[in-house]
Order: structure tokens, then C-alpha cells, then sequence
């Protein structure tokens, strides 16, 4: 007997909704995570389970694929009847996943191999401490600037510039914040430096990072951030999609005859679109015809869209050179290293 199993999973607990496929009877149970077990006694291989993404869905789906037929895991980005829905409860949501998982309508998101996922977490984790550590170099040039004092923005990225601005004339005060700041700036950076390395020794195991590196502006830490966000390539069918995936493509408003281009959708990764922006603006420094694009695209916009529609031009290299197996030579001249 074929079950829909529509799932609300939270951190602790889940809410199952069973719809038998020949009398559409529903049934509710409510579990909590540690019982999930007791879950998988009631399972049987006809089955079809649904859930929406949330941080443990990974946990979830890998113990219980092997007991039914098929594992969905939901898009929230394209899903909104639950977020948006007017009756929110656990017992709710767990019936509209199962109904929508029976008529074949759910929008599926990519779960990434293990390995690449726990790669990307550690991305974040970077992107997190280098973001903390820009704050606090922010804090240390206000106070250095309501004294009075004028530093460069890259002042504190030196050991020199760390102990220099510990050395200016300031209150007793300020100079315990700044010690406090620069002690965790020093601190941040050689956690940062050790997530690196690993990022990179990782990142040299995965598929497509000899290629991927060998685009001039892409180095070996963007690089595996870029490769972790991307996954399998071959689950992108064309360059629309990978740009779509990584939010940067602009939204388009088509009523009528009146058809409108909006701002980039910022939808899928940021991690992914910031280090792409990155990698872009290096780029352009080496390639005549990303450089000759950007400076066309400056003329008839601004620099800020300039720039992302030159990311988007990146990121379709990037597309073709994962797809067609090329690794550059001479990227500025396009040329493919021969075997």
C-alpha cells in the first residue's frame, strides 16, 4: 500500500501526515527527532516522504532513504503555500506537503554530496569570521578617527598596522577597547588562515578545481567556495540555470504588452555571488573581454550593475569550463591547455 508522507520537521520533533494513495484517508502522528526510529518501523518501500530544507533535513532524509520509495526535499524559494499560509500549524503544513507531494507538485531542491556540503558549511564559517574581523577593524579606525587620527583602510592588515595603532595617543579607555579589538582581529585571522588551508587541501580533492583555478581571478580558496556552491555541474542543464541558482539573474515583470527588468533576484547563495563579485572585479584585470563588457556595461549603467552583469558573464565561463572539461593555459587569451 503506497503512502504520501508529507513531514513539518523542526529541530526537535516532526509532524507526519500519511495519505493512503487508494482511499486519500489521512492519518497524523507527531514524533520527536530521537524517535525517528519509531518512524521507520511504520515505513514501507512504496512509500513517498516530502520535507521541507532546514538545517537538519540532511540528517533526516539519509536515515530514512533507504526505507521508501523516494525522498523529496522542498524549495522553499519556489514553495510559498506553507510560509504564506493563512492557518499555520504543525498538523496543517504537514497535510498541504503530503496533498502537494500526491499530485506530483512539489518544487525539489539539490541536496549536494556530503562532503561538498561540509565544505561550503565551512565557507560560511569563514565568511562569518572575516566579516566579524572587518567590524572590528571598523571600530579600531573610529576610535583612532575621533581622535583625530587618519588611517588607511588597509592599515590593520599587517602586523605592523596592529601594533602601530596601539601606539597612538588615546584615552586609558580607548586603549583597552583597541587592545581588546586587535587581540581578536589577531585571533580571527589565524582562524581564518587555518580554514583556508583546509578549505584549499579539500578543495584540490574535488571535481573541476584544476579547472576552475586555471581562470585568471579565480584563486584556490575562491575557487573550492565557488566549487562547493556549484556541486555537480552536470545537474545544470544550460548557463540560465547557474546563473538562477546563484541569484543573479534580475527579476522580470511581464504583464500586457509591458515587459520590466528589475534587480537581480539575490536568490540561492550569497556566499556564492560575493565571491563571484570578487573574483570578477580580479578578472577584469586580466581578461580584455571581461574588461571590454565591464567598460560597455559602465557607459550604459552604473558600476555597482556593471559589475554583476560582468559576474554574470563569469560565471558563464565558469559554466563552460567545468562543462567541457577545459583547463586555461593563457586565460587572458583563452587558450586551452592541450593534453
Amino acid at each position: 500500500m503506497k503512502r504520501y508522507i508529507g513531514v513539518d520537521l523542526h529541530r526537535n520533533s516532526f509532524m507526519v501526515c500519511y495519505i493512503n494513495s487508494e482511499t486519500g484517508e489521512k492519518e497524523f502522528r507527531n514524533y520527536r527527532l530521537r524517535e525517528i526510529g519509531k518512524f521507520i518501523e511504520g515505513l514501507n518501500r512504496e512509500d513517498e516522504v516530502a520535507v521541507e530544507t532546514t538545517t537538519n533535513t540532511r540528517y533526516f532524509k539519509k536515515k530514512i532513504e533507504e526505507y521508501v520509495s523516494r525522498v523529496v526535499v522542498i524549495n522553499p524559494f519556489k514553495f510559498k503555500v506553507i510560509s504564506e499560509s493563512v492557518k499555520k500549524t504543525d498538523k496543517n503544513d504537514a497535510e498541504t506537503i503530503a496533498i502537494f507531494l500526491s499530485k506530483g507538485m512539489l518544487p525539489e531542491v539539490r541536496m549536494k554530496k556530503e562532503e561538498i556540503a561540509k565544505i561550503e558549511s565551512l565557507a560560511n564559517t569563514r565568511d562569518k569570521l572575516v566579516k566579524l574581523r572587518s567590524a572590528l577593524k571598523n571600530k579600531v579606525h573610529n576610535i583612532l578617527r575621533m581622535n583625530g587620527i587618519e588611517t588607511e583602510r588597509e592599515f590593520l592588515s599587517s602586523e605592523i598596522g596592529l601594533k602601530k595603532a596601539m601606539e597612538y595617543e588615546v584615552s586609558d579607555t580607548e586603549k583597552i577597547e583597541i587592545k581588546v579589538c586587535i587581540d581578536e582581529i589577531r585571533n580571527l585571522t589565524k582562524n581564518i588562515e587555518e580554514i583556508e588551508k583546509t578549505l584549499i587541501d579539500k578543495g584540490k580533492n574535488l571535481k573541476g578545481f584544476d579547472n576552475i583555478t586555471s581562470i585568471k581571478g579565480i584563486g584556490e580558496t575562491s575557487g573550492t567556495i565557488l566549487l562547493s556552491v556549484i556541486g555537480d555541474i552536470d545537474n545544470f542543464k544550460n548557463r540560465k540555470q547557474l546563473d538562477a541558482y546563484f541569484g543573479i539573474v534580475p527579476r522580470v515583470s511581464d504583464s500586457n504588452e509591458s515587459i520590466r527588468h528589475g534587480r537581480i533576484t539575490k536568490q540561492g547563495s550569497k556566499i556564492g555571488r560575493t565571491t563571484l563579485v570578487q573574483c570578477t572585479l580580479v578578472a577584469i584585470k586580466y581578461s580584455k573581454y571581461l574588461r571590454s563588457y565591464y567598460t560597455r556595461m559602465k557607459v550604459r549603467k552604473n558600476s555597482g550593475k556593471a559589475i554583476v552583469a560582468t559576474a554574470r558573464k563569469l560565471l558563464g565561463i565558469i559554466f563552460e569550463t567545468l562543462k567541457n572539461n577545459w583547463i586555461f593555459e593563457d586565460f587572458s587569451n583563452f587558450v586551452i591547455k592541450t593534453a
